[in-house]
């Protein structure tokens, strides 16, 4: 409980917001905002969510519950997906377990997972789909299946600099930075 007061006191201060200025923003008591950087009490449920909110931060970054910061397991992670260039479907096994491990005790690997994860499934359908388009009409003798030639090619360098691209920024902390929101199949 110690914590959270001292964190939400950095951040108030980081944003340069009084405690008044917090108050008002939030729609919450003065004396609770007081209250809680003094350690005299936990905020709960809706007065965390309206001081949150105020602070641009994340609900679970302040009640983070042992997790720790950790980019370097982040880097390694968003690399992972290149596995795929050696393992078929490796690119969503190994995330996957990396993910499942870790996901609550680094924060933001839950969100960052779920978004790989997402990203690598919808990746490695539309590449198979193009690879079987490509065969189907290369024996047919369509003459137009260069162009799914081309599409997988640019999809299979998709997924090598994306993941690179990411995983550079979270190494210097860069977190926000995430893979497309395309379709949501893992939570």
């Amino acid at each position: 409980m110690n914590e959270i007061g001292k964190k939400l006191k950095e951040l108030r201060k980081k944003k340069g917001l009084s405690q008044e200025e917090l108050a008002e923003s939030a729609s919450i008591n003065l004396r609770t905002i007081q209250r809680i950087e003094n350690n005299e009490s936990e905020p709960r449920g809706n007065t965390l969510n309206q001081i949150c909110k105020v602070l641009d931060v994340n609900a679970e970054e302040i009640l983070d519950y042992g997790k720790q910061t950790d980019h370097s397991y982040l880097f390694f992670f968003h690399l992972s997906v290149l596995s795929f260039l050696v393992i078929p479907l490796g690119n969503i096994i190994l995330p996957m377990i990396l993910w499942q491990t870790k996901k609550d005790k680094i924060i933001g690997l839950k969100e960052a997972g779920a978004n790989l994860l997402n990203y690598q499934i919808i990746w490695t359908v539309l590449s198979s789909l193009s690879v079987m388009t490509f065969a189907f009409l290369k024996i047919l003798h369509i003459s137009s299946y260069y162009t799914l030639l081309y599409a997988f090619v640019g999809l299979y360098a998709l997924n090598i600099i994306f993941p690179v691209y990411l995983a550079y920024k979270s190494k210097k902390g860069e977190t926000e930075k995430k893979y497309p929101k395309i379709l949501r199949l893992i939570k």
